[in-house]
């Protein structure tokens, strides 16, 4: 599996042409440089994505720098006084160093405006962990731009997150077994990592692939201006995001690299293109490989599904380039596989469209609206009673969601469910706690008539599981909760503004208007089927006869696809009634039917929550 680079020098040898250049695993499969209207279509992409504040102005450029370099004034600082205090002579303390390290998209220069700052602090080997997470982070809280400041030792790395002067910042930390930090040390040395704590080695790694990935990519600019689109375009379709089983930003930042190993020459109209062609059609769980694995023996687990037999069940691998080499996608499940995949196919065809002049480059970051691909939702309503709890508590639940969303794929009636990235904030008129946090779950049923589904020990194995987790690391706190509620469509308007739900309606309606017919979402169901199945008339009795069934609490009188969900202590903000129909009704209905008109949609799903 590793060895197509190797194969390809020496059959380039064997023949006597001269070898082929290769950047990364394989050699180019183009070479070929921009034609001129390649170049009048990088400009209308930069243009497009000025709007979405993808790029910082100098200003703003100047202001994250000025933080970072007080920040390592203040490490360089913090080390020499706790280097004092430990009885060192403050001549040999004032040499020790200590450094910060960005990573992520700061670092690839990739990031938008208002986006946090991932950092690493790099300490000699007589700092410790325990000094990093006390000393320096009462230090941190004595500083006057520092606020929301708090440690999560817990984390499977290790961090502290604050807001500094109005910028975010991720800070992890790193001891190495070297006496002095100088100011210009390289991470990439892969001997650092001897003898290394496993978290002090997961630490050192962001930085450690972040620059790996910078190297390897043929042209930087292009490759910053093609990562920038791409990662704007997986935020707007809700596919962006690490520990919701999504990819997260180096998971995108490889993928782009890749196609700029395989297109060296092209700029980023071209590279964006491109990289649909590749990933559509990619045959995971193929892995993506930006260079072939290092020979490194540490002692570290690297991802090599030969050795590692879990290695061989992960759905989309996404390998990062420095040793010790992960998986980045190993929380992708079966439903968000499926999910960018369609994405990925989606994508391919509006740039078809683009680069046809069919279409402009604003087709490619708008998506429908989240709650309008879907009729029913599980609500996680995360509620606390102070806004530091409630930090925490909404950080634990987030990093635990894909839990429940695997819990629900178990289920043989879902056929897929989608978490919205996005959390929300519940109007504090509804809300029965200070703060209230939500995610929504959009779920698919399977088309079969008279469907029961239990979803009561899905739910409570997850909240278990939460409280569970919340008490080992000594998070949870009187007046933390979770509760979770089914919610049909109709019902929205119960937790979110009807006016951003009205918005995110024409929305959705001017994208299915502005969108070429062979790019509209298709649906298994056939309109025609849809209307005949039902009580015998004409097509506008049964439209109306739809409309009553999916809004009114009257009996029916025909019979219809009905899911019956069954959520343990669900009869509370989320249970039907007449008043609760109706209350959205006219937006809600004229949509359901419009829908079924078009034949865009199945045969409306009902469904009856039930106490278990």
């Amino acid at each position: 599996m590793w060895s197509s680079q190797s194969r390809s020098s020496e059959k380039g040898k064997e023949n006597g042409s001269p070898p082929v250049k290769t950047f990364g695993m394989t050699s180019a499969i183009s070479m070929a440089g921009p034609k001129p209207e390649d170049h009048d279509l990088t400009k209308e992409l930069e243009s497009t994505l000025q709007p979405y504040n993808v790029f910082e102005s100098e200003a703003e450029l100047n202001h994250r720098m000025e933080i970072l370099a007080k920040l390592n004034t203040l490490v360089k600082q913090w080390v020499r006084d706790v280097s004092i205090a430990k009885n060192m002579p403050e001549q040999m303390a004032e040499k020790l160093g200590g450094k910060i390290y960005t990573f992520g998209s700061y670092r690839l220069g990739v990031h938008h405006k208002g986006a946090d700052i991932d950092a690493l602090c790099v300490a000699p080997r007589n700092i410790d962990r325990n000094d990093y997470f006390t000393s320096f982070l009462d230090v941190l809280k004595q500083m006057p731009e520092v606020t929301e400041c708090r440690a999560v030792e817990e984390a499977y790395v290790p961090v502290i997150k604050m807001n500094f002067d109005g910028i975010e910042i991720d800070l992890l930390f790193a001891r190495l077994t070297l006496k002095e930090i100088p100011d210009n040390f390289d991470l990439r040395d892969d001997m650092l990592l001897k003898n290394l704590n496993p978290k002090c080695v997961r630490s050192l790694n962001g930085c450690r692939v972040t620059d790996e990935i910078l190297r390897l990519v043929p042209n930087i600019e292009n490759f910053r201006l093609a990562l920038r689109a791409i990662k704007l375009w997986a935020k707007r379709h809700g596919i962006y995001s690490n520990s919701l089983g999504f990819f997260g930003g180096v998971s995108w930042a490889m993928l782009v690299a890749r196609t700029c190993q395989l297109y060296p020459n092209a700029i980023a109209s071209t590279l964006v293109h491109k990289f649909f062609m590749v990933f559509s059609r990619w045959k995971w769980p193929h892995p993506i490989l930006l260079k072939q694995p290092d020979n490194v023996n540490l002692g570290f687990l690297v991802w090599d599904p030969r050795v590692n037999s879990a290695d061989r069940y992960h759905l989309m691998p996404i390998i990062t380039p420095a040793y010790p080499q992960q998986n980045s996608t190993y929380n992708v499940s079966i439903s968000t596989k499926k999910i960018i995949c369609n994405e990925f196919e989606r994508g391919m065809k509006i740039m078809d469209e683009i680069v046809q002049g069919k279409l402009t480059w604003k087709a490619l970051f708008e998506a429908p609206s989240f709650f309008f691909q879907y009729r029913h939702f599980i609500v996680l309503l995360v509620s606390s009673q102070s806004a530091d709890d409630h930090l925490e508590w909404c950080g634990l639940v987030e990093s635990k969601v894909r839990c429940l969303v695997l819990n629900l794929e178990r289920n043989v009636f879902i056929s897929h469910a989608q978490v919205n990235p996005k959390c929300f904030d519940q109007e504090p008129s509804k809300a029965s706690s200070p703060h209230c946090s939500m995610w929504f779950i959009g779920l698919e049923f399977q088309r079969t008539e008279n469907l029961n589904v239990d979803l009561t020990e899905s739910i409570q194995t997850f909240t278990d599981h939460i409280h569970k987790h919340g008490l080992n690391i000594k998070m949870l706190k009187e007046g933390m909760k979770i509760e979770a509620r089914h919610v049909k469509k109709k019902q929205l308007n119960q937790y979110l503004d009807p006016e951003f739900l009205r918005r995110e309606r024409k929305h959705t309606e001017m994208m299915e208007n502005l969108m070429p017919a062979s790019l509209s979402k298709k649906r298994s169901a056939n309109s025609e089927e849809t209307m005949t199945s039902s009580q015998p008339g004409t097509p506008q009795d049964t439209k109306r006869m739809r409309l009553s069934e999916t809004f009114d609490d009257s009996p029916r009188t025909t019979p219809n696809t009905s899911v019956n969900v069954i959520v343990d202590g669900d009869l509370g903000d989320g249970q039907e009634s007449a008043e609760g129909c109706n209350s959205g009704g006219a937006d809600a209905g004229k949509e359901e039917a419009e829908e079924q008109q078009k034949g865009d949609a199945p045969p409306a799903q009902t469904a009856e929550v039930m106490c278990s």
